[in-house]
This record gives structure tokens, C-alpha cells and sequence, in this order.
């Protein structure tokens, strides 16, 4: 018969999926209750995010350990830690090690790109602001972090492969704009099937071992959503600024809030909203033609009470065999135009 100290000991030594912290370390235990003679357990268990797939994940590994130990059947309630124990816990690497981590990129602006799903042209929306950011004479970085869907090497047409120099990894350059990616470390667009730990540890490595030389602004392209590995690099670049990505439509933009909130929660400012795929314009007519509806960069921006940076119609770039990149626009095309204004506003922000 499966005791109080043995369901205690069991789920304790199980991982919160997103604090990489088991749950004893965490006192993510809240309750305990058996049914002896039904031998049906209950637990009511504390995590950092409610209501996710990676809550769905932790649920099935309760269940399989308590019957492994003898319940015939398990019952489980979440809730959210307490913001206390968050800040206590929170982040896979500690105040040092960050300081560590960072200490060469102290005078760098960090950008980092959200969204809430996937789909709405994030990484699309990454590329073409550095590329922005680079045409006006800054000097800017690129990491790929959307470690499980990288997109961005294809996106500008990269071919090279980064250099290793005395232990260090040179990015890959183009279009003036320095790029790491997981995409030049995966053979055959291999999925990735990491878990979490592991995956914090390749975002350290692009910080701790990439030769960025000198930079004014190094954009981050987050996985969609506020899973794990967006809440590391939260924690890892605590003075990093967001901009969050949206679609019109009401759903993408009310999806979307949940990573603008995410920012505010873990004490990052926003920079603003930038609205993709906002309509379409016809050759023909000259007709804007409104796809995915009207309104959500507008009422997402009001939400987080922050500015709207930009609306992006569709479109697609001009492909030259000289320097095909499918996905960046140039600079004198009308969206490129657009990224430019951007990204005067994202300068000048940066320059109050």
C-alpha cells in the first residue's frame, strides 16, 4: 500500500518543466490525500506555468510513477507557484553564472522577437528589422533561438557554415548582419528532440562561445509561445526589450498577449508591436484587400499598453540569383521600405 512519504518522494523527484528544478526543491507539492481502500491517490501540485502542454507532459509522468508504486488510480490539480518562489527559482543558470555569460556583451542592445503562436511571420519579421538595423549603419547579431524550428539561414540565403577560431565560433555574416542559428549545427533539417536542459545549454554556448566582436544590437527570434526555452532566455538577458508579433486577426493577437505579458511579468520592456501580414494589396487594382481582418495590432498594443510599431501587408521579396535570400525584401521595395521606418523607431527609442 503507497504511503504519503513514498507519493512525497516520488513526485518530488520530478522536474517543474519549466524551472528545470524538481518539485522538492521547488515545494511544488501542495497536498496529498489517499483513499486506502480504493488506493486512489490525490496531489495538488505547484508549477511556474499553468495550462500548457509542458503541464500536460508533467501530468502523464505523475500518473505513470503512482501506479508504477501501487495506485490504482491518480488524481492531480495544478496551480502556479507563488511569484515569491518564482523569483527564487526561476531560470536554469544562476545571477553569476548570467553575469558571466554576458559580461562580453555588456554594451549590446538585446531585441528579442515574440510571438504567440507560430505562423505569424516572427522570424520573418526578425530578419528583415537586422537587416533594417544593419542598412542603417548598425552593427547587428542574429541568434536563431527558436531552437526547434530555425529558419533563419534559409530565410537570408545562408550557405556558409560558422568558423571555429581558437575555440570560438564565428557567425555567419550576411547582409551585415552577424547570424547563429541551430540550423549549422543539425544535419539533414534533423528535428530536434532535446529536452529542455539541454537546449538551455546550446542558448549559453551562442552567448558564452560565438566571437560577436563589437555590436549595437543583437536580436534574439524566440521559439512562439512562453515555453521553456523562451522563459531561459528571459533569464538569461534580464535587461533584454521585446517586441511582440502579431497577425490582425483577434485570435492571433489575443494569443499573442500572453508573451507580451510574459516580458512585463519577468521585468523586460517593451518595445512595441509590429503587425504582419496586415493586408494585401492587388497589382491590379491598387485595392487594400484585408485577409486575416483588422484591429488586433492595434487592440494587442492598447492591451500591453505599448506603441505599434509598424504594419507589414503581404508580399513577397524580389529573388535575384546574386544574392537570393527568400525572405528578405530589399531596400528600396515597399516592404522593405516599411522595416526601415521601424526600424528608425526602434533606434530612436533606444537613443531616449
Amino acid at each position: 500500500m503507497i504511503n504519503e512519504q513514498q507519493v512525497r518522494e516520488l513526485i518530488g523527484a520530478l522536474e517543474d518543466p519549466f524551472l528545470h528544478r524538481t518539485l522538492a526543491e521547488t515545494n511544488g507539492i501542495v497536498g496529498v490525500t489517499i483513499k486506502p481502500e480504493k488506493q486512489h491517490v490525490s496531489v495538488k501540485v505547484a508549477i511556474a506555468k499553468v495550462n500548457t502542454g509542458e503541464q500536460l507532459t508533467l501530468q502523464s509522468k505523475v500518473v505513470d510513477v503512482l501506479k508504477e508504486a501501487g495506485a490504482d488510480s491518480v488524481g492531480i490539480r495544478f496551480e502556479e507557484l507563488p511569484k515569491e518562489v518564482l523569483e527564487q527559482f526561476r531560470g536554469t543558470v544562476t545571477e553569476a553564472e548570467t553575469q558571466d555569460i554576458l559580461s562580453p556583451l555588456s554594451n549590446i542592445e538585446f531585441i528579442s522577437i515574440a510571438s504567440g503562436k507560430g505562423g505569424v511571420g516572427k522570424s520573418t519579421v526578425s530578419v528583415n528589422l537586422a537587416v533594417a538595423l544593419a542598412r542603417r549603419g548598425k552593427k547587428v547579431g542574429l541568434i536563431d533561438a527558436d531552437i526547434y524550428g530555425f529558419s533563419v539561414p534559409d530565410m537570408m540565403g545562408i550557405t556558409a557554415m560558422p568558423e571555429v577560431r581558437e575555440e570560438r565560433i564565428i557567425p555567419v555574416e550576411r547582409f551585415g548582419v552577424k547570424v547563429i542559428s541551430m540550423g549549422f549545427f543539425v544535419e539533414d533539417n534533423a528535428p530536434v528532440v532535446w529536452r529542455g536542459p539541454m537546449l538551455g545549454k546550446v542558448l549559453d554556448q551562442f552567448f558564452r562561445d560565438v566571437e560577436w566582436g563589437e555590436l549595437d544590437y543583437l536580436l534574439l527570434d524566440l521559439p512562439p509561445g512562453t515555453g521553456d526555452v523562451a522563459l531561459d532566455i528571459h533569464q538569461m538577458i534580464p535587461a533584454s526589450k521585446e517586441i511582440v508579433v502579431t497577425t490582425p486577426h483577434p485570435t492571433a493577437a489575443f494569443v499573442a498577449a500572453r508573451a507580451g505579458a510574459m516580458a512585463l511579468q519577468t521585468d523586460h520592456e517593451l518595445l512595441g508591436v509590429i503587425e504582419n501580414m496586415a493586408w494585401f494589396e492587388s497589382k491590379a487594382s491598387g485595392e487594400k484587400e484585408y485577409v486575416f481582418g483588422q484591429g488586433g495590432g492595434v487592440r494587442l498594443s492598447e492591451e500591453l499598453r505599448t506603441e505599434l510599431l509598424g504594419q507589414i501587408p503581404l508580399g513577397q521579396p524580389d529573388w535575384n540569383d546574386t544574392e537570393f535570400a527568400p525572405s528578405v525584401y530589399a531596400e528600396d521595395h515597399p516592404i522593405g521600405q516599411i522595416y526601415l521606418q521601424i526600424a528608425d523607431t526602434v533606434i530612436e527609442k533606444n537613443t531616449k
